[in-house]
């Protein structure tokens, strides 16, 4: 049988995933929201992961046997696939408790066109048994189907880096798996025929989500142990930057930075594994404490840059304040949970007037996540303090001297701008 792929969900992961499949396979990308869907038929991608070159050289009119991508709201599109990937998010809530009810409900959709014969396979990031325990229920229960004897199961934990223009997804190597030894050389076979840096066939689904949040858990305590060095070195009043620099001559140490740990997989990920953990009656100590600490940051930053005002004699109450920057990385438009949020916060409570600047992300995105409000276009105004919170290429060249009054303080959360700034993690 021809294969032809729905791709559910078209954001950061679901996109990049779909245009890749579409210069080989017939594809349709099922996406909810219809704005998305229009701005993707029209060739515009706002996540900027794929330009509208690249895009328009897949697109296709409709749903057909032919290779390309059609994108749609409408579940009667997705009907005749036979392989159904699952890229929602995996936010958590408040709390920090894993959120799946993204994977529930699009389980629920794919259940209602899912045939005999079919493979479903999730790329969303979960702690170990989410698929099989929690997905493939909704789906046998939605469909009438029984798994492993009418329809079949994989996972392939998405690796995508958003922003990343070099490490695109065809350049990550691939971890694939199935729900019975046949099917794991069928998902792995599907993958390899579009991933050219290859392929890595997990043992099973439960190793595979395994591999995957453990990923990031371990770049986040990484990071949590030299943002840890930070507090300590700006204690002793060492260069913290000079130090990695010295230490990293090694040729095994790790070459992490300090810095606000936001996202959607580092700051997200250690919880879906300790949540998985404490059911199981155990608690994550290392795990836990790492986040506690990356968590701890924004306030840190926020305490560091009033203690420099303090310092050159500016008034706390009522001073302005430049953010530059509100992404959760450089060049991306991404805002999911960004911890420059946590900064802004922190230094509101301090009574600072803040002037959010960030070229790259959009107003109306931040409104909606944060309700803060941003501008697109460089404030004509001077400030009090200026804080560096991401380290767009915009931002590398521009003149901070013009926005400055005679005291004020240059704060580098990125570590970018060296010797111009005042303090900087």
């Amino acid at each position: 049988m021809a294969i032809k792929i729905a791709i559910i969900g078209l954001g950061y992961v679901g996109l990049p995933l779909a245009r890749l499949f579409a210069t080989k396979y017939p594809v349709v990308g099922f996406d909810i929201n219809q704005n998305r869907i229009n701005e993707l038929n029209s060739g515009i991608d706002s996540t900027l992961e794929i330009n509208e070159a690249t895009l328009k050289a897949v697109l296709k009119p409709s749903s057909s046997t032919e290779n390309g991508l059609f994108c749609s709201n409408t579940i009667e599109d997705i009907q005749d696939c036979n392989y159904y990937i699952v890229t929602v998010p995996t936010p958590v809530d408040k709390n920090n408790r894993p959120d799946l009810s993204p994977l529930y409900k699009s389980s629920e959709t794919v259940g209602k066109v899912l045939k005999k014969g079919d493979i479903v396979i999730y790329e969303s990031t979960v702690y170990p048994g989410v698929t099989e325990e929690e997905c493939i229920p909704v789906l046998e229960r939605i469909s009438g189907l029984k798994f492993n004897v009418d329809f079949f199961a994989g996972y392939s934990p998405e690796r995508i880096n958003p922003g990343d223009k070099e490490h695109t997804v065809e350049k990550i190597l691939k971890v694939t798996s199935g729900s019975n030894p046949e099917i794991g050389i069928k998902v792995n076979n599907l993958y390899k025929s579009v991933i050219t840096a290859g392929t890595h066939l997990a043992p099973s689904i439960k190793v595979a989500e395994a591999a995957k949040v453990i990923e990031n858990s371990q770049r986040d305590i990484n990071i949590a142990f030299v943002n840890e060095l930070a507090k300590i070195f700006n204690l002793l009043d060492i260069d913290t930057h000079a130090v990695l620099e010295a230490a990293g001559t090694k040729w095994n140490f790790l070459p992490f930075k300090p810095g606000l740990v936001g996202g959607h997989c580092i700051g997200v990920d250690p919880y879906y594994l300790a949540q998985k953990a404490q059911e199981k009656g155990y608690h994550p100590e290392i795990i836990l404490a790492g986040r506690r600490l990356n968590d701890s940051m924004g306030e840190y930053v926020a305490s560091q840059v009033v203690k420099l005002m303090i310092k050159k004699g500016v008034t706390i109450n009522g001073a302005q304040l430049l953010m530059l920057g509100i992404t959760f990385k450089e060049n991306c438009p991404d805002v999911r949970n960004t911890k420059i949020v946590d900064v802004v916060h922190a230094l509101s409570d301090y009574g600072i007037q803040i002037t959010i600047y960030d070229p790259w992300a959009k107003p109306s995105d931040v409104k909606h996540e944060y309700q803060l409000e941003t501008t697109t276009e460089l404030p004509k105004s001077t400030f009090d303090a200026i804080v560096l919170g991401v380290a767009h290429k915009e931002f590398e060249s521009m003149d901070l001297e013009i926005l400055k009054k005679s005291n004020s303080v240059l704060f580098d959360v990125k570590g970018v701008l060296k010797e111009k700034a005042d303090g900087r993690l």
